[in-house]
């Protein structure tokens, strides 16, 4: 038997719920001695849970750290320094820029970007310019820069390797498939914690009640958007840049088991299916050891006893799905003023300083107030997608305090 490759692996956003699981995955791969790769992780990057990250750089020992406010930098320092010896400290880049600096002082051979939000795209462009894999979970890349991360692919070498469930699940499934054979793909959504609400009651649910997620374990944000179904409007766009559909190819439908991540209907009716437990650390596996695959130590599905229900999307259940969506469409700068006006609103949802039932209604008035500005010949610029983006936050804070 061949001896394992080595492959180099940053993890952005590693302290959240993409980043943990990716690390414990990490540790799963490196005790299999049939896995064909050893993984070192050479670089991580965190927001503000300081403790869970001190703990990370303890057990991984990479060679970059960053983090995301330099005012923590003289804690993480002294604390590391207490922890580890002289040549066992990571060189630590802290600030807005941290990140952009940790991936062009280490090299990697593929970046896992667990990032939530707008703050995903420039590092996914970096990592792809650098010639470095990403392993995608950061969705907001391919929604407001759809066009730039397909540029920056067309000049690199790298690949785009998809995390979320769906995307995942659609990625393996087209392999085997001509695209003259396709006739649409579906991507399935759980409906989230109120898809059984009685109608009149939703707007008014509780952060509490929201984010009681029936299937899935995931982050506050994309919890409440699966709720409003804003998270699968999203993996729309994402699938429309990700594998070339146009919009009309691309289906929805509320799967309450998730078991079913995605499908693919083909020309003849045939209909190919990807199932497996709602564990994401089975995409995240797959992204890690592609194009080969290795054993895994948690639970297979079983399929005894297995029911499987499919329903219709229902629109006025949810009315800020078709908005993102039609955000999608039009394109330009809009995607970006959809993704960044949500991410408020749910914050301020989760903060109880709005009812859930405004959500849609700021998406909504952010999209209508939106004048694009004239483009350049090349067409969309990274610039001009972050300034959508502070602006849709700007709009959005005002429309909320009158």
């Amino acid at each position: 038997m061949s001896a394992p490759t080595s492959k180099r692996v940053i993890v952005l956003g590693s302290t959240g719920s993409i980043g943990t699981q990716t690390l414990e995955v990490l540790q799963a791969l490196n005790a299999l001695p049939s896995c064909s790769a050893r993984f070192a992780v050479v670089g991580l990057a965190a927001g503000r849970n300081l403790p869970l990250l001190v703990d990370q750089i303890r057990v991984f020992r990479p060679r970059g750290v960053a983090i995301a406010r330099e005012e923590d930098l003289p804690a993480l320092r002294r604390r590391l320094r207490e922890l580890l010896d002289d040549t066992e400290i990571p060189e630590v880049f802290a600030g807005p820029r941290g990140i952009l600096r940790l991936l062009e002082a280490v090299p990697a051979d593929l970046v896992v970007n667990g990032l939530v939000g707008a703050a995903g795209l420039l590092p996914t462009l970096r990592s792809l310019e650098r010639g470095i894999d990403v392993a995608l979970a950061n969705k907001e890349s391919l929604v407001i820069g759809g066009s730039l991360v397909q540029g920056a692919l067309s000049r690199s070498k790298a690949r785009l390797l998809p995390v979320d469930s769906e995307h995942s699940a659609l990625f393996q499934l087209l392999q085997g498939c001509a695209p003259e054979e396709v006739r649409r793909v579906v991507l399935t959504a759980s409906g989230g914690a109120l898809r059984d609400w009685p109608l009149e009651e939703i707007p008014h649910a509780a952060p509490e009640q929201v984010l009681k997620h029936p299937t899935w374990t995931m982050g506050a944000r994309i919890t409440v958007d699966s709720a409003t179904l804003v998270n699968k409007a999203l993996e729309v766009i994402e699938a429309h840049w990700l594998f070339g559909l146009p919009w009309e190819r691309i289906g929805v439908v509320i799967h309450p088991q998730s078991v079913v991540h995605a499908l693919v209907e083909l020309v003849d009716g045939s209909l190919l299916a990807h199932l497996g437990e709602p564990d994401m650390r089975v995409p995240i596996q797959y992204a890690l050891t592609y194009p080969q695959r290795a054993p895994h130590a948690w639970a297979p599905l079983k399929l005894e006893g297995l029911a499987l229900e499919f329903r219709a999307l229902e629109p006025e259940r949810y009315p800020a799905f078709g908005l993102v969506v039609e955000a999608g469409r039009r394109g330009g700068t809009y995607p970006a003023v959809a993704n960044a006006a949500d991410e408020v609103a749910v914050e301020r949802f989760l903060q109880r300083e709005i009812e859930f039932g405004a959500i849609p209604r700021l998406l909504e008035a952010a999209l209508e107030a939106h004048e694009p500005r004239a483009l350049p010949p090349e067409g969309l610029t990274a610039e001009a997608v972050l300034e959508a983006d502070r602006w849709a936050r700007d709009f959005a804070r005002a429309w909320m305090a009158s």
